[in-house]
Parts: C-alpha cells; sequence; structure tokens
C-alpha cells in the first residue's frame, strides 16, 4: 500500500522514461514523491515524446489524483510547458486550471495556444477571465487574442480590446499595433486598419504583410501590389510570407508583368526553389496569366512539392484550357503516391472531365470520392452536379442532387444551371422554389440563371416575382442580372418593361446594348434597335460582334435590307469586326426574307470562308416562305452532301414538296429523314395563367379542358369565315381531303393556347402565347381575325420574333 501522504504517479506501460521504472510479476512499480515526476518531466524533455502513452496516462495520476494543495507550483508549470510545448492544448488547460495564481506568462501561454490551434472562441473567453481575476495584460496578451478576434471575425470584441489597449497606453507598440492591423483587415474594416496603419511611427515587415494579405483577401488587387512598391520604396525587404501574401491579388489581378517582377524578385533571393509556398504561389500566378509553359517549369523545377502544389499545377492545366494535361497531371500525383488529393484537386479534376465531356471518366471519379469519403465535401459535390449537366446527364445530377445532405448557394444554382443547359427549364424552376423554401440565399450566379428560365417559357408572372426577389435581396443594381431581366421582359413580350430597366441603369456595358437591341429587333421594331445602336456609338462604349448579330437579326424581322448591308460592310470597314458564320447566316436571312434569293445565294458562294449547313439552311428556309421549289431541291441537295442534315432542313424541304402538292416527293424526304434518325419535333404551344404554365401540341385532347377548348374554336371558326377567313390548306403537309385539312389547321398548338387563354382570362387581359417553331401563316392569319372577333389583345413569340396583334392587324406587318 502506497503512503497516502505522499503524491502518487502512476507510470503507463509505452512510457519509458526512467530507470526506476521495473516490472514486477507483470505489475507496474509504483513510484511516489514530486522528486519522481520532476525526474519525469526532465526525461520527457529529452525524449520529446510527452502524451504517447494516450492523454489521460500521465495528466489523470499527476493533476486528478493530487489535491491542488499538494502539488508542486512549479512542476504544475513545467507540466503545462511541456503540454503546450508538444500541442497537448486540452491537457495543458487541465494543469493550468489546477494553478492557484498563474502569472501573466503562463495566461498569454494559454491563449496563445487557443489563438494558433483553436477554438479561438476561448482565447477569448480566458482573456476576458484573466482581466476579471484582476491580472494585467501586457503588450504580449493583447496579439494573441486579437488573433483570436481575427479568426472569429467579431469586430465588437476587437474594438473593445482596442479600447484597453489605449487605456493601457500600449497603442504604439508594434506588435499590438499590427495585430489590430490585421484584425480590422480581416473583419472588413479597411478604412480602419489603414488609419492605424498610416500612424504607426515604426512598421516592421510583420505590418507591412498584414496590409498585403488584407488586401488581397477583399479582392483589392492594386492596392496590394501598391503596398509592396509603397514597402520596398521605405526600405523594408519583402520576405517570403509578402510574396504568398501578394501574388494571389497578382494572379486575380492577372497583372503578368507584376508577377514577373515578383518573380525576378524570388529567383535574386533563391525563395522559389527552396520555399515550396512561394513556388506554389508562382506557378498558379502563371497559370491564371494563361501562361502554362511558365507554370510548368516552375513545377518541375521544385525539388519539394505538397498537395497544395499539385492542385495548384492541375487548376492552371483547367483555368487554361489543357483538359487531358489536368487529368494527366492527377493520375501522376496518384500514381507517385506521395500526396493526397486536396478538394480543390478533385473539383478541378471534373471540371476537366467536364469540359471534355468525359462522364465516363467523371464517374470513376465519383466513384473514387465514395471510398475515400471525399463525396460529403460540398466543393466535391458541387463540382459532381457541374459535371453531370455538363455532360447532359441530368438524370444523374438531379439524383445526386436529391442525395446531397448539405446543400449552399453554389448547390442549388449548379442544379438550376444545369437543368437549363438540358432543357429541362420547369424543373429549374422547381428546384429554385425549393431553394426559397429551404432558406437558401440565392446569388447573383443563381438568378442569372433562374431569370432566363422564365424568359424561355414566357412565364412572365414567374419572371416578376424574381425581380422582386432580386430587389429585396440588393441584387437589383448588379449589371449582370439587369442584363437578364432586360432579356427576360423583352422575351416575354414586355419589351417597354425590358426598356424601363434599361434606362434606369446606372452602369451599363455592351451585354446590356446587346440585349436591349436584342429585344427590340424580335419584336420587329427594327428602327428602334439602329437607333440604340446610335446611341451606344454616342457612349464611347465599342460594339462586338453580338451586337452586330442582334442589329443584323433586327433588319431582318423588319425588312430592312438596305440598313442590315450598310451594317455588315461597316462592321468590317469602321469596327474592324470579323464576320463569322453567325453574321453571314443573319445576311443570308436578310435577303431571303426578302425576296432576294439569287443575291443571297451569291452572297453564301462568295464568303471567305466554308458554307456550313446552316447558312445553306437559311436559305433554304427563305425557299419555303417565297415557294421557290427550284431552288430549295438545289440548296437541298447541297446540305445534304454536306451533312450532317438536321431535322429542320427535312422538314423545310418535306414542307416546300407539300405546298406544291408533290406528296410522293415530301413523302419520300420524310422516309430519308426517318432513315436518318432525325425526328421532327411537335409544334407545341404554352400559356401561362396566374403562375402555372400550361402546354399544348397540335391536336391535343389530354388538357382537363379540352372539350371546351374545342368548343370554342369551333365557335371562332364560324365567326371568322363571317368575316371572310378561308383556311390555308397548303399548310397542311398531309395528303388529305380539304375538309380534313381544315379541321387540322383549327387544332394547330397556338390555336389550342389562344383558346384556353380566352377560356381563363377576362376580357380585358391580353393574351400571351409562345410556340417552339415558326407560326404558320394559316395561325397568323386565323389570329388576325380572333382579335377582331374577341376585341382582345394576343401576342405571340414564336422561334424567329414576336406578333403583336391587335384589331385585325400583325405588328410584323406580315414580314416574317
Amino acid at each position: 500500500m502506497a503512503n497516502p501522504g505522499n503524491p502518487v504517479l502512476w507510470v503507463p506501460e509505452n512510457l519509458v522514461f526512467s530507470p526506476a521504472r521495473r516490472k514486477t510479476g507483470g505489475d507496474l512499480e509504483l513510484l511516489s514523491g514530486v522528486g519522481t515526476c520532476g525526474r519525469l518531466l526532465e526525461a520527457c524533455d529529452r525524449s520529446e515524446r510527452l502524451g504517447e502513452g494516450g492523454d489521460e496516462d500521465v495528466a489523470q495520476p499527476i493533476v486528478l489524483k493530487n489535491g491542488t494543495d499538494s502539488a508542486d507550483p512549479s512542476l504544475l508549470e513545467k507540466l503545462f510547458c511541456q503540454y503546450v510545448s508538444c500541442g497537448k492544448v486540452e491537457l495543458a488547460r487541465l494543469v493550468f486550471d489546477k494553478m492557484q495564481r498563474p502569472r501573466v506568462f503562463l495566461w498569454n501561454s494559454m491563449i496563445r495556444a487557443y489563438s494558433w490551434n483553436g477554438p479561438f472562441h476561448r482565447a477569448v473567453d480566458l482573456f476576458r477571465r484573466m482581466v476579471n481575476s484582476g491580472v494585467a495584460p501586457n503588450k504580449f496578451t493583447f496579439p494573441f487574442v486579437l488573433k483570436a478576434c481575427s479568426g472569429l471575425l467579431v469586430l465588437q470584441c476587437g474594438k473593445e480590446i482596442h479600447s484597453r489597449v489605449m487605456r493601457v497606453g500600449l497603442h504604439a507598440d508594434v506588435f499590438v499595433c499590427t495585430a489590430l492591423v490585421d484584425m480590422y483587415m480581416k473583419c472588413g474594416r479597411l478604412d480602419e486598419s489603414r488609419r492605424l496603419f498610416v500612424k504607426m511611427s515604426h512598421r516592421d515587415i510583420v505590418a507591412w504583410n498584414a496590409m498585403v494579405a488584407g488586401c488581397a483577401l477583399h479582392g483589392m488587387h492594386g492596392d496590394a501590389i501598391d503596398f509592396v512598391l509603397d514597402m520596398t520604396r521605405t526600405g523594408v525587404t519583402p520576405n517570403s510570407s509578402t510574396v504568398v501574401a501578394v501574388l494571389p491579388a497578382i494572379g486575380e489581378a492577372k497583372a503578368l508583368t507584376h508577377g514577373k517582377s515578383v518573380h525576378a524578385f524570388c529567383v535574386r533571393k533563391g525563395l522559389e526553389k527552396v520555399d515550396v509556398l512561394v513556388g506554389t504561389a508562382l506557378l498558379d500566378v502563371y497559370g491564371k496569366c494563361n501562361h502554362i509553359d511558365y507554370a510548368q517549369k516552375i513545377f518541375d523545377a521544385m525539388t519539394v512539392r505538397n498537395e497544395v502544389t499539385w492542385s495548384a499545377i492541375i487548376g492552371a492545366y483547367v483555368s487554361c484550357d489543357h483538359m487531358a494535361k489536368a487529368l494527366e497531371a492527377f493520375n501522376q500525383m496518384m500514381l507517385e503516391g506521395h500526396q493526397q488529393p486536396t478538394s480543390p484537386t478533385l473539383a478541378s479534376i471534373l471540371r476537366a472531365c467536364a469540359r471534355l465531356t468525359e462522364l465516363n471518366g467523371g464517374r470513376q471519379m465519383h466513384g473514387y470520392l465514395l471510398k475515400s469519403g471525399f463525396s460529403s465535401d460540398i466543393m466535391v459535390g458541387n463540382s459532381l452536379l457541374s459535371m453531370y449537366s455538363k455532360c447532359g446527364n441530368a438524370e444523374d445530377a438531379v439524383g445526386l442532387f436529391s442525395k446531397m445532405e448539405t446543400r449552399d448557394t453554389v448547390s442549388y444554382g449548379a442544379i438550376i444551371s444545369g437543368c437549363l443547359q438540358n432543357g429541362n427549364v420547369q424543373e429549374a424552376l422547381h428546384i429554385f422554389r425549393k431553394m426559397q423554401a429551404s432558406r437558401t440565399e440565392p446569388d447573383v450566379a443563381t438568378m442569372v440563371g433562374v431569370i432566363p428560365a422564365c424568359s424561355h417559357l414566357a412565364a412572365v408572372q414567374h419572371g416578376r416575382c424574381s425581380h422582386g426577389h432580386v430587389i429585396v435581396r440588393g441584387l437589383s443594381s448588379d449589371i449582370s442580372i439587369c442584363n437578364a431581366l432586360i432579356d427576360m421582359y423583352a422575351k416575354c413580350g414586355r419589351i417597354n418593361d425590358a426598356r424601363d430597366i434599361f434606362d434606369r441603369m446606372v452602369k451599363r456595358d455592351v451585354v446590356s446594348w446587346n440585349a436591349i437591341i436584342s429585344g427590340y429587333g424580335i419584336h420587329g421594331l427594327g428602327k428602334e434597335a439602329l437607333s440604340l445602336f446610335h446611341s451606344l456609338q454616342i457612349t464611347g462604349l465599342n460594339p462586338d460582334d453580338v451586337t452586330f448579330i442582334c442589329l443584323l437579326s433586327a433588319c431582318s424581322h423588319s425588312g430592312l435590307i438596305k440598313e442590315g448591308k450598310e451594317l455588315f460592310s461597316a462592321m468590317t470597314k469602321s469596327f474592324n469586326i470579323v464576320p463569322r458564320i453567325e453574321h453571314c447566316i443573319c445576311m443570308v436571312d436578310l435577303l431571303g426574307r426578302g425576296g432576294h434569293l439569287d443575291e443571297a445565294q451569291d452572297f453564301i458562294k462568295n464568303m471567305p470562308f466554308a458554307s456550313d449547313v446552316c447558312v445553306w439552311g437559311a436559305l433554304l428556309s427563305a425557299c419555303r416562305l417565297h415557294k421557290n421549289l427550284q431552288l430549295g431541291e438545289e440548296v437541298s441537295r447541297i446540305i445534304q452532301k454536306l451533312g450532317p442534315e438536321g431535322t429542320g432542313n427535312f422538314v423545310l424541304l418535306s414542307n416546300i414538296y407539300s405546298a406544291a402538292g408533290k406528296f410522293d416527293e415530301a413523302a419520300i424526304v420524310r422516309i430519308h429523314q426517318k432513315r436518318k434518325g432525325f425526328k421532327k419535333s411537335p409544334g407545341c404551344s404554352w400559356i401561362e395563367i396566374r403562375g402555372k404554365v400550361h402546354a399544348f401540341i397540335g391536336g391535343d385532347q389530354s388538357h382537363p379542358d379540352s372539350l371546351r377548348i374545342h368548343e370554342i374554336l369551333g365557335d371562332l371558326f364560324v365567326e371568322m369565315q363571317k368575316l371572310g377567313y378561308k383556311a390555308n390548306t397548303s399548310y397542311v403537309l398531309q395528303n388529305v381531303e380539304e375538309e380534313e385539312k381544315e379541321h387540322l389547321l383549327l387544332y394547330h398548338s397556338e390555336k389550342l393556347a389562344i383558346a384556353f387563354g380566352i377560356l381563363s382570362l377576362s376580357g380585358s387581359q391580353p393574351i400571351f402565347v409562345t410556340k417552339n417553331l415558326r407560326v404558320c401563316g394559316d395561325c397568323h392569319n386565323a389570329i388576325k381575325f380572333i382579335t377582331t372577333i374577341t376585341k382582345r389583345e394576343i401576342s405571340l413569340r414564336d422561334a424567329n420574333r414576336f406578333h403583336h396583334f391587335i384589331d385585325g392587324n400583325c405588328s410584323c406587318g406580315d414580314f416574317w
């Protein structure tokens, strides 16, 4: 039995520090006395193996079994210091709490341990306990607790400590002031941080680095670079920490010249090869500045590489669009086995798979992620969502999204964007409503994806709700949001609302001008589009190639052939914009719609580059419009030689034959189309009624109100005939009797949607219908009669443009 009057220590079996330990019958010897504890700690100093036997092995016998009255204060302090130096923070705290009156040095050591290792809030709590116990903090205390405030981003607490610093007269101390500068920087109070920095009588390298790192953190790339230049002018030489802080800012600013200057400095100091952080930061800069060769040279020269280095080179390959090399580097890293991939590395690889549409590779990565436990990482999960979406596998993307335990704004943005990319617009809006219900705040990128979804469906009510949402969230001043709203309102038939958004914008970019010009173009308001173009030139902004696509399209829809020709000429001569295939398609469409078929054909033959199927398809569409069977057959033969043919070109030629009464030839074209594996998209029209979108296909009887819709159309047909309407049966492609042709025309999808609008909306409300294909001539004529009968305005957006019908007339002037 051990003497209960002496403190005792049980020595763990796997902790061999003292020759006094010996086995007796398989039991441990019981060592007693404070002196034994001291010798044990001295042995710990020599071996640096403190705590290998487990946290409680040493702490519990000395601290918990011994009373604080009998414990030697110097022994407790020594044990405390051992735990702190070995990173055993919680064990150090156990010992610290046993001390009756810790010295300032011990308080500082404990606060420092928390501020470096976390949790940060314990450093702040301990500081308050220190002050409340009557121990006065010194110049070493404040930097430690301010570092914890920086980590927590607790500005108010930092301000309170700042006030105490002022009261005790330490505000001029370089270390304390530097910590304050860093705290204000990290908490986003840049002006306050700069004010303190300017007032410092002496600034060391750490103070300068705090300003550089803070500016870089908040995206103030120019300021970060300026601080480095100011530092060198004052005679302070940058160190590796300066370089590592400023290089990310240089990379984000794509300031290659500054990057090369820093690189030269690193070469002179020999930093890029011996310091892995510097080398990694340098190759990252070159990658972001699209100089992958330099990045590769730095990577190859590095003798030491860590997981961040591999992540940087893989990310550089991805940002420079060298996706195959990114995959090769990843495979090399895995084969060498020296480093484990990080979340950013895996996210970059998934982006590479998405860019290459490498679905199989992406699925293999998914399997690896599941096995290695990375699948729960939200960054990696978001990249997986994006990969599946961009590879066209919306089903797997939605399935993955539904299984994600944690979702953030990026998750919702990725799946919404994926649904839109794959044409699943209604699913995108459905997920956005789920996002709102989950109280996840959408960011600018998410809203820029959601708003076009509303325009695709012409769901103006959803669009207005989205508009209200961005106003409430304070996003309405963002240029990209405003551009999306302009496009949405224009495509939903509200061109005046689109113009109102445009006029209210404080700052506009060329995309803003393109959006409103395009909006006027699809509404057939070509002259207004040209007027906007002249206003754009006055502002000093330069039009880009997209501007001229919008302008030429506007001229085409408005019959402004002369103006379109002048614009096409000025594009090269006055604005140094080289025409692309899209510009040529617009010109062929412009000439073809205007009936200048021979001129359009000559234009194609004289193009400075090879024509493709789309250019000839525009001419074939014009042949269909003007019923030029001979040229249509010639163009069709050219298209078939070019290949691969598109469904639309088969349909156009079939329509040309049908309109000419050559139904056998039309049937042969359809048979050839079927053999080639092309399917004709059925005509589909939809209408939004009280926030719900209703879709109709030609001859559709699946709608719950189908019977009443057909009754309304039957009544309208009778009234239209009284006013002189005669069905244009040339638009029926089947070889059937005239009466059957009239019946088929009556139930085209746009007529069904309009009839449902008449049924569902009050007489004063306008009707707005969207169609996925070009409106047929018979429907265009019939809708004019319907507006006369119903005394209501009807707007139709087809695949090409808007038609606004009122009082028997259409805004297109029968030119579309």
